[in-house]
């Protein structure tokens, strides 16, 4: 039997965007996140981060930088209750390491995910505060959530439809999933 994700990004979505974090000290939760992803957890959904990280080809940041990162996200949500069930990162930027399949909007990162966690990716949902963190849905049959924290405010924000919807933040994206199930 499959299971449905929701994939997340994390800048700006999960943790407050401060750049290129690369010090676990720099990551703090966005109000109302951690509460939201326990939601996930108890309702049966696997949530797992796909995040863009051009940090690590621009040099100001290692993969073990942005592992330390990752580390104490999941340290700052187990007092919730809440847990990411896996990380999914791309360490590349096309002007400097070229084009890859894993920087979203490619789909990747995400059949990466379908294939070790056994998601049906039709029927999972795709949240991030920019298009190009929910447009993979479209690739898949599945709906996203544009979130309107982080970059949102900066991006072309399409009128809602069944493949994309608005929240303003993370809690109220997870209430519409549940309420969607």
């Amino acid at each position: 039997m499959t299971r449905r994700a929701v994939f997340l990004d994390r800048d700006g979505t999960i943790i407050e965007d401060v750049g290129y974090p690369n010090d676990p000290k720099q990551i703090r939760l966005l109000p109302g996140a951690a509460g939201a992803i326990q939601r996930l957890n108890a309702t049966g959904f696997v949530p797992l981060v796909v995040t863009n990280q051009s940090g690590i080809a621009r040099g100001m940041l290692s993969q073990e930088d942005y592992r330390r990162t990752e580390r104490r996200l999941d340290e700052l949500l187990a007092p919730f209750g809440a847990r990411i069930e896996g990380h999914f990162f791309c360490p590349h930027h096309p002007e400097l390491s070229g084009p890859c399949e894993c920087r979203k909007p490619g789909t990747l990162l995400y059949r990466q995910a379908s294939s070790q966690f056994d998601i049906d990716l039709e029927q999972s949902w795709w949240v991030g505060d920019r298009m190009r963190d929910v447009q993979p849905a479209q690739a898949f049959g599945a709906r996203g959530i544009l979130v309107l924290t982080g970059a949102a405010h900066q991006e072309q924000v399409p009128a809602a439809t069944s493949t994309f919807f608005t929240a303003t933040d993370l809690a109220q994206a997870v209430e519409l999933i549940v309420r969607a199930r």
